[in-house]
């Protein structure tokens, strides 16, 4: 293969200002933790299993996330296994954060003085799992009220680790042995138990100078679960007379020692069938089910239970969640005790029903509750409470309400939390700002970037994933969109829009009975589409999906692009075989040729980035016929006077994303928009002169972990818009100087 010579213009990172926003969905994503400050009004935050975690913020009503400065290389820590607070001093924030245990990348304490401003990141050897089984339960990280220099740690598959100096440093607990544990070290880490969840200290009870009695909940079965320490950390011993058929979720202890526990079959979000809620006496060592309805798996009415929380300023009051009740009797609910769980009321499905605001995230309105694994009443307002959703989080101000048989009204508390993972980004020639192709929640159509989509998310049909979306470069009117999950309105895995997203309809065939996800290409005047299924070969329809073709000789998973200028024309490849296809005839069929990148063909390899992100991707050049550009994951290449030799653009070292909008002013090319590594620096970039020097336009403060996906929009220069792996979308603007 012919090797070609490397742009090797000096690419100068001159720093751009940018203002980022986020594209505005609000949710999106699991909120596994509410944890407030137990003395502090209005001091709350919330953890997430992989968009990092948020600190309330009362002036502005919206939440301010905390971990935006997180790196590409440190992206591992979005995922935020537990947060502890000290009592005693309102500034100090501790999080545990780690989102897989298998990762390669760093798990960390973040360690913070004030309230989250800055941290220190304290790399650790213990393992965390924030995105995986178990994640609602907790807290597993706790501060001593009687020392704040102590903090304990309970990991899923490396015991109990305490820090005796503010969480500088961590050593193991040598009084938890293995024979306590029975850690599931299964690599199937959506359904296995999740290690030790919980860390209590009784304030009242005191040995020198830290808590003498401790508790420690274990996610196992069929043995104690529940561990008790009474000499300050030293030795434990199992609580006598606990129940072990279940597996514990969350606990909570009183002022008056009195312990309360849910349990279910399973951690969670992992199927639950059973499930139980208890009241533990710690003085006199008396246990007591309170469980408000008992599950009853055998007549398909199975369930657990997965929160607890109690009215501080009224300790009798206790509220609890179910998890996995689905279709059965209403669905999921929160119970509430006004008599420490002798009796119950339900607050979504008795005879007095709650009732939800949608109004400030449309999208929810269409997705019942689910993955309610953490609630909490306001230790300042008893009427004030708040749980948490597989989208985000839902709160009351009328709680009290269910006590004098009203109904309770719940809105939605996302204003600042966007959780989602951008799949694929359009942002049209004309009509609409963008549409999103997100992950759980479908993908929207963005008229307003500032405010969530009033119509809610994708429908007719709706998907649960949308990984492709495509519209004809010349002809933007006409959208097309693949996925998988249609659950609700309209069938299939394919929608499309013939006025430029305003209203969506399925295709009346598909291209095999399962035809799901993987890749969309719309031809230039939006009449040919090229639809590559997951793990299929592509096939074509040219009658908006009556009929559909099979496309011989391209390779299974085949990404197709289309040419922006010729309606005829397609592009694909294989890299790492070293194959660039071209089709003239709308898709019908594909030539191939070798392919020629300066410097040898990429080699195969399973660490070149998230495989749903823009890196390994063909790319065309808008306004320009036959002009295409290779994004690899180390490397950037643009083709020459022949379409299938690339030459190598010099200093970029390493591509996530990449994509094309409108050109600057003073230029007839396109701008080039690019999250990767320039000269060993990290960033995201902007060129305006074809590759040839470089701009980076994101600062150590905006970085948000993985971003899989990035396009410039074509009707604004210098406009663009980010995908992240957890924190939402974003755009950018630049900041014009004075």
């Amino acid at each position: 293969m012919a090797v070609l010579f490397s742009l090797s213009a000096p690419a100068q990172q001159v720093t751009q200002n940018y203002n980022w926003k986020s594209v505005q969905i609000r949710g999106g994503g699991f909120v596994d933790g509410i944890i407030y400050h137990p003395t502090k009004k209005g001091l709350l935050y919330c953890r997430t299993d992989m968009g990092g975690a948020y600190k309330w913020n009362d002036a502005t009503k919206s939440w301010n996330p905390l971990l935006d400065w997180v790196s590409y290389k440190n992206n591992n820590l979005m995922g935020v296994e537990s947060i502890a607070l000290d009592p005693n001093d309102t500034n100090r924030l501790y999080m545990a954060c780690g989102t897989y245990t298998g990762s390669k990348g760093h798990n960390a304490i973040l360690v913070s003085a004030d309230q989250g401003k800055t941290f220190k990141q304290i790399d650790v050897p213990f393992r965390m799992g924030g995105n995986e089984n178990g994640r609602g339960n907790g807290e597993r990280m706790a501060v001593d009220p009687n020392n704040g220099n102590i903090i304990y740690m309970g990991t899923r598959l490396d015991g109990l680790w305490k820090s005796e100096d503010h969480g500088l440093n961590w050593y193991q607990v040598n009084g938890i042995s293995s024979a306590m544990l029975s850690p599931d070290t299964s690599t199937r880490f959506w359904s296995r138990l999740s290690g030790i969840i919980f860390v209590l200290f009784d304030a009242k009870t005191k040995i020198d100078n830290r808590s003498a009695v401790i508790y420690i909940g274990i996610s196992q079965q069929g043995k104690a679960n529940l561990y008790k320490s009474t000499d300050g950390g030293n030795k434990w011993s199992p609580v006598p007379g606990q129940p072990t058929d279940l597996i514990p979720t969350h606990a909570v202890l009183l002022a008056d020692e009195t312990l309360y526990l849910t349990y279910g079959n399973s951690p969670g979000p992992s199927i639950m069938t059973d499930g139980a809620v208890y009241q533990f006496n710690t003085n006199f060592g008396q246990w007591k089910n309170i469980t408000p309805i008992k599950p009853d798996p055998e007549k398909g009415k199975g369930f657990g239970y997965a929160a607890v929380t109690v009215d501080a300023e009224h300790p009798q009051t206790i509220m609890v969640s179910t998890f996995h009740r689905y279709g059965k009797a209403g669905g999921d609910d929160i119970f509430r005790s006004t008599d420490a769980g002798n009796s119950w009321k339900p607050i979504f499905t008795g005879e007095i029903k709650g009732r939800y605001d949608y109004s400030s995230a449309p999208y929810v309105s269409h997705t019942g509750i689910h993955w309610l694994f953490d609630l909490k009443i306001d230790p300042a307002n008893s009427n004030h409470a708040m749980f948490t959703t597989g989208y985000g989080l839902h709160e009351t101000y009328d709680l009290t309400n269910a006590d004098i048989n009203k109904p309770t009204t719940w809105t939605v508390k996302n204003t600042g939390i966007e959780e989602t993972v951008g799949l694929d980004l359009l942002s049209p020639n004309a009509g609409v700002q963008l549409i999103s192709a997100i992950g759980d929640y479908g993908g929207f159509v963005h008229n307003n970037l500032d405010e969530p989509a009033p119509e809610g998310n994708f429908i007719n049909p709706h998907f649960s994933n949308t990984t492709g979306i495509s519209c004809g470069a010349q002809n933007s009117d006409i959208i097309v969109r693949v996925g998988e999950g249609s659950t609700q309105v309209g069938g299939g895995n394919i929608g499309y829009s013939l006025d430029g997203g305003k209203q969506w309809q399925p295709t009346q065939s598909n291209p095999f009975s399962g035809s799901r996800s993987g890749s969309i290409s719309v031809s230039a005047d939006g009449q040919n589409w090229i639809w590559t299924p997951q793990n299929n070969i592509p096939y074509v329809t040219s009658d908006k999906g009556n009929n559909w073709r099979p496309v011989s000789g391209l390779p299974v998973n085949t990404r197709i692009v289309a040419d922006p200028i010729n309606p005829a024309k397609f592009y694909s490849m294989a890299l790492f075989d070293g194959e660039l296809f071209t089709s003239i005839d709308s898709g019908k069929t594909f030539q191939q040729q070798n392919l020629n990148l300066a410097g040898g063909l990429p080699e195969r390899s399973r660490n070149r980035g998230d495989n749903r992100g823009g890196q390994d991707r063909l790319y065309t050049v808008p306004c320009k016929e036959g002009q295409l550009w290779i994004a690899a994951f180390d490397g950037l290449y643009r083709n020459s006077d022949k379409i299938n030799k690339f030459q190598k653009i010099a200093h970029v070292s390493e591509i996530h994303a990449f994509g094309l909008g409108k050109a600057a002013p003073q230029s007839k090319y396109p701008a080039l928009y690019l999250a990767g590594t320039i000269d060993g620096v990290d960033g995201v970039f902007r060129s305006d002169d074809e590759g040839k020097n470089w701009r980076r336009i994101n600062d150590d403060q905006h970085r948000w972990g993985l971003i899989l996906q990035i396009t410039g929009d074509p009707k604004k220069y210098g406009r663009v818009y980010i995908g992240t792996h957890g924190r939402g979308i974003f755009y950018g603007d630049m900041v014009q100087s004075n």
